[in-house]
């Protein structure tokens, strides 16, 4: 136990610029306190001792502000930032370097037994107030955008973003990526990736922009040919693709 949380405190370290010193690290970072009191928790847990581990879990809550269920199981190097909000279910499985940002929920849908909350393969990052809902496995590398809804699988190395959620094309992962190797891609995206479905509704608009514009063109033909296009005229939809474009935005 004091292993795993000394490779926290220098995971810690690594990724956040505003700690600057183990001690630091170690007094005044939540995240880190809710693992120490994880780790007592899962082991009360584990030996059977299911009270006394909820209420140490409790306690944790109380002084972190995050809620980690005794039951759930988190590997090493996890690193919690900030992590006000957060919620981790009973038989969520959290793999090794994830990270995850305040306001983070792992939730689960049904009532009944056995695996009802996410898995999250090793070095997920999940964005501050993502949630991700039921049984899903988030693959290894995988990323979660900020504010985020997960209810479907996320392949490895994949970037998810939006409500529901929904993966980057391939180019936006390769932004993304660059962006990473330039350094720790906080909050588990670059700032200039959009929703995809925001991104194909843009694209529908300047489609139907550039329609209106063919077919204002022909009327104009038409009309120098002498054809009477005032019915046609008459009869065309009133459209504002500026407007709809900035309530998408």
């Amino acid at each position: 136990m004091l292993d795993a949380l000394r490779e926290t405190i220098r995971v810690i370290k690594e990724r956040d610029p505003a700690a600057r010193s183990h001690w630091e690290v170690v007094l005044c970072y939540p995240g880190l306190h809710a693992i120490a009191f994880h780790h007592a928790a899962h082991a009360l847990w584990q030996r059977d001792c299911r009270l006394l581990a909820r209420l140490v879990s409790h306690l944790g809550r109380f002084f972190t502000g995050i809620e980690i269920h005794p039951g759930a199981q988190i590997g090493r190097r996890v690193f919690i930032d900030h992590g006000m909000g957060i919620v981790i279910g009973e038989t969520a499985i959290i793999g090794d370097d994830c990270t995850l940002y305040h306001g983070v929920t792992l939730g689960g849908t049904s009532l009944n037994g056995g695996k009802r909350h996410p898995t999250l393969e090793a070095g997920v990052i999940i964005g501050a107030g993502a949630k991700i809902i039921g049984p899903v496995v988030i693959g290894a590398g995988a990323k979660v955008g900020s504010n985020a809804v997960v209810n479907k699988p996320v392949p490895a190395g994949a970037t998810a973003v939006g409500i529901p959620a929904r993966i980057l094309e391939e180019s936006q992962q390769a932004r993304a990526a660059k962006a990473e190797s330039l350094g720790f891609s906080a909050y588990g995206i670059s700032g200039d990736l959009n929703d995809p479905m925001i991104k194909a509704i843009h694209g529908l608009l300047d489609h139907s922009v550039t329609t209106d514009q063919k077919v204002e063109a022909i009327l104009k033909k038409l009309e120098a040919m002498g054809i009477d296009c005032a019915a046609v005229r008459a009869s065309q939809d009133q459209f504002d693709p500026q407007y709809l474009n900035k309530i998408v935005d």
